[in-house]
């Protein structure tokens, strides 16, 4: 097969935009059939420009072999999430939750705590799944608006993600670009912590003009709560489990199975005559809620394996599309004349992080957003005499962050399905991971915070 040229490569990518934009924007289509349709497409475009069945294949073995690790961790949050709810553990975050936060500074308190437990952990993921459900069932009993509850904690987790140095994708960024972990996450401050504090401000603004739950009502939902599930301090021992893990730099695969397994330990000390049938039942179907309250029932019936099946059948599928492309060198064919052509760091670096944009919208895998436009914009980095720094703080900020704002992406899809709420409903809330590539690109215009390996004037 001859290679893809600019041109070809961008009218294959703009055709599928419009086709995954259409469907699922425009008419609110799930994301698995419009990809599905979009791999049909490509596969006889590449069958028409002579590739080989074996070439077609193991694109998407390829592809898909990137995510077999998050696939096998999102198996376990669902198992985690149903144990956690059945022990009482999310049951009793939020009735300490309902004591000492004020539904009135609810939304910016709930961003601020997921900022710093996903800073302790290092995994967005896990910070969504655990405390971010239970500051979600607090909101929306306060009458807040899901949306914006689920994009404070998103917010919040996305930004813990991005400046620990136990995150996978901060570790990624670093040694893709070559510079120091700790360097690269103080340079990163540049373009996070303006994007902090801007999504702290209108969380606050935001969060005060949505109802408030009376003290009756908080009342009511804690005696239910309490009637219902084990509500003790004993729950805070898996959390805790959890971040002595993570500074122990245990792996989330790992990790998950202690959790898990203590969790069951303490279910059974709950109940001795708890049966293995309906504990197997419980991690693979989920748990459901049972109390004198529709509302905590709808909040609290949700984990288990084939809670993630969704998400996972997406995921297959984006990355079998992903693998495709990158099998047949179009996302590369797309890039390559753009790198030739940049001759400052403002269009630099605005270009690197709209390719990071770029490859979530195609892939939808954000490892591969760091991965891609890193090894392809390196040498431009270079030439132009800006440190490795600039490059990691722009794959960052353009790359991992955006893909929870992806409804067919690795962690947008996860995030809707943990919290239940659509990708393009918690999207205009995600406020850090919508500022963070401007902040970053303003910093490329005015070369505020913007590191370089020699001095400008010596750019001749």
């Amino acid at each position: 097969m001859k290679k893809v040229s600019f041109g070809e490569s961008i009218t294959i990518l703009v055709i599928m935009l419009i086709i995954l934009g259409t469907a699922v924007i425009h008419f609110g289509l799930s994301p698995q059939i419009p990809v599905l349709f979009t791999i049909a497409l490509l596969i006889f475009w590449a069958r028409f420009r002579g590739a080989a069945w074996d070439d077609i294949h193991n694109g998407i073995q390829d592809g898909i072999g990137t995510a077999i690790i998050p696939i096998f961790i999102f198996i376990l949050i669902g198992a985690l999430i149903a144990v956690w709810i059945k022990a009482g553990i999310i049951p009793s975050i939020m009735v300490v939750g309902f004591k000492l936060i004020s539904s009135r500074f609810f939304v910016p308190s709930t961003f601020v705590v997921c900022s710093l437990v996903g800073l302790s952990i290092g995994n967005g993921f896990t910070t969504i799944s655990t405390i971010g459900i239970a500051l979600f069932g607090m909101g929306v009993a306060m009458n807040a608006n899901p949306a914006l509850v689920a994009g404070a904690i998103i917010s919040g987790a996305v930004f813990g993600d991005k400046m620990s140095p136990l995150s996978d994708s901060t570790n990624l960024a670093s040694a893709i670009a070559g510079s120091d972990l700790f360097t690269h996450i103080k340079n990163m401050m540049w373009s996070t912590i303006p994007s902090f504090i801007v999504s702290f401000i209108l969380f606050w603004i935001l969060g005060s003009s949505n109802g408030q739950m009376s003290a009756g009502k908080i009342a009511r939902t804690t005696a239910v709560l309490q009637a219902h599930f084990s509500v003790t301090w004993w729950a805070i021992l898996p959390i805790i489990l959890m971040f002595v893990c993570a500074w122990r730099h245990i792996p989330a695969i790992p990790t998950l199975f202690i959790n898990i397994l203590v969790t069951v330990v303490m279910i059974f000390c709950q109940n001795p005559h708890e049966s293995l049938k309906s504990l197997t039942n419980l991690i693979s179907e989920g748990f459901v809620a049972h109390t004198s309250d529709a509302g905590v029932n709808a909040l609290l019936s949700r984990g288990g394996i084939t809670s993630m099946m969704g998400t996972v059948s997406l995921i297959i599928v984006t990355l079998s599309l992903g693998g495709i492309l990158m099998q047949f060198h179009v996302v590369q064919s797309a890039m390559e004349p753009l790198v030739k052509r940049l001759q400052k760091p403002g269009p630099l670096v605005t270009t690197t992080i709209l390719s990071g944009i770029g490859i979530n919208l195609f892939v939808g895998e954000q490892y591969l957003s760091v991965i891609l436009p890193g090894k392809a914009f390196k040498p431009a980095f270079q030439r132009m005499g800006l440190d490795p720094l600039a490059l990691s703080r722009v794959l960052e900020d353009g790359g991992s962050v955006i893909n929870y704002l992806i409804p067919w992406g690795v962690a947008g899809s996860f995030a809707a399905s943990t919290l239940g709420v659509p990708v393009l409903h918690f999207l205009p809330f995600v406020f850090f991971s919508l500022f963070s590539p401007v902040f970053s690109i303003l910093s490329g215009f005015t070369g505020v915070g913007l590191k370089w390996a020699k001095k400008p004037a010596q750019q001749n």
